[in-house]
């Protein structure tokens, strides 16, 4: 006997939503679209500035911080539209929320631009209801300056809600699809404490990128021509690419889905769209064979205690 979805207590409209989302992801009409706003956007000439807007500086992307100004202050205004008496306060924060929107839209182009097609389809219907949002807000920005209070309250109502929508749209983003989030996060929960065997020596040929595996965790293994062996989590924390496909240079690696770079000596994160480090593993050899072990905040990976083995440590 089957059990509607409403007597087990689920929404069908909620379950409608997300079904349209799961479409609109799957979805290839808008690629061609895509395509060419992901290569104007990566051909942006922001140099220094383009990590700064992914975030690297903060550690996580500096979107959703960068777009409580303009959300905040169109929420604000619709507070004091909803008094009887006008306020020329409203106007002002729609102005506000007008003029740091653009910035924070560029902080979120950049990050979308390096997005998987699943995500970017998401995206770009987000950037839309918020290019919508912007759009009504001005023309609310106008009603009002003209003394045309009555429509300006209206396109500034319509506008919360594409802003709204907007909003949904981009927690999607980020929570379902995780688009922002550190893929690397779960590392240090699922890895055992102590020192484990990953290969012999010889397995690691110098300057050539290895994955292999930790507690069902992957582990990419660089020996340098000198013997000095590195060890970081082999799965990007940008989106999870594979480290081990991509190219070691300089005492980096190079995720080769989207060019986030990584310190091989500590996983620090050089270059982005990754916010967040790799973890590091300590690594020495024992009879011929290469053993690794997480670095743990607070434990000197360089102590005497440690250095075991036939001296290849690091």
């Amino acid at each position: 006997m089957s059990t509607s979805p409403r007597r087990r207590g689920r929404s069908p409209r909620q379950n409608a939503f997300l079904r349209l989302l799961d479409r609109l992801e799957r979805d290839p009409r808008a690629d061609r679209v895509i395509d060419a706003l992901r290569t104007g956007t990566r051909s942006l000439p922001l140099g220094a500035a383009r990590d700064a807007l992914h975030g690297r500086w903060l550690g996580h992307p500096v979107h959703p911080l960068m777009v409580q100004v303009p959300i905040g202050s169109w929420l604000s205004a619709a507070v004091l539209d909803l008094r009887p008496v006008r306020s020329p306060a409203s106007a002002l924060l729609i102005g506000v929320g007008l003029a740091t929107a653009a910035p924070a839209a560029l902080a979120g182009a950049v990050d979308w631009a390096e997005l998987h097609p699943e995500q970017q389809r998401v995206g770009l219907v987000h950037a839309l209801a918020n290019t919508a949002a912007v759009g009504l807000y001005g023309a609310s920005l106008v009603h009002r300056v003209q003394g045309r209070e009555a429509a300006g309250r209206a396109y500034g109502f319509l506008g919360l809600t594409a802003v709204g929508l907007g909003g949904a749209l981009g927690g999607h983003l980020a929570y379902r699809q995780a688009s922002g989030a550190n893929h690397t996060e779960e590392v240090p929960h699922i890895v055992t404490e102590g020192w484990h065997r990953v290969g012999p020596v010889d397995a690691f040929p110098a300057g050539q990128p290895v994955r292999c595996s930790v507690d069902d965790v992957p582990v990419l293994v660089v020996r340098e021509d000198g013997g000095t062996l590195h060890a970081l989590a082999e799965r990007c924390s940008h989106l999870a690419g594979p480290l081990s496909q991509g190219t070691v240079a300089d005492g980096c690696v190079r995720c080769p889905w989207h060019g986030s770079v990584f310190r091989l000596s500590d996983g620090l994160n050089v270059r982005g769209p990754a916010t967040a480090p790799q973890p590091a593993f300590d690594t020495r050899t024992v009879d011929g064979h290469v053993e690794v072990r997480l670095r743990r905040p607070g434990r000197d990976h360089g102590s005497p205690a440690d250095r075991q083995g036939d001296g290849l440590e690091t």
